[in-house]
């Protein structure tokens, strides 16, 4: 799901790769992520877009449509639950990274929440 999270994944697909039920595979999942599958793939694909967005060369419809979401209000709603701003406040402001900062800083900083726990933007 890392490799391809912009193809058009389901569980049961998965769960044939894995020679597993559906219902096996997402049960294991969880226990060893954590999330559900489908949890995973779509943080996946807004951490893709928050580093599509910071580059700054692609539309928030292109960075959309890159990272596998069929729907601009779909991808905007999801993004926004888990950054705390719109996929355009983003773009323009991107995130709190400062040149220099570590990597494993930047990852820190720049990784979506889950689960609606994101913070509010602060206002400038």
């Amino acid at each position: 799901m890392d490799r391809e999270f912009a193809s058009p994944l389901d569980v049961e697909s998965l769960a044939r790769g894995a020679h597993m039920s559906a219902g096996h595979l997402s049960r294991q999942f969880l226990a060893a992520y954590g999330e559900s599958p489908y949890s995973y793939l779509m943080t996946r694909r807004i951490e893709r877009a928050m580093t599509l967005l910071r580059r700054g060369d692609l539309s928030v419809t292109e960075v959309c449509f890159a990272v596998g979401y069929q729907s601009l209000g779909t991808f905007s709603t999801r993004f926004t639950e888990l950054v705390g701003v719109p996929p355009s406040v983003y773009r323009e402001r991107g995130a709190e990274v400062r040149p220099g900062m570590i990597p494993c800083i930047v990852r820190q900083v720049t990784k979506p929440v889950r689960n609606r726990e994101a913070r509010p933007a602060s206002s400038s």
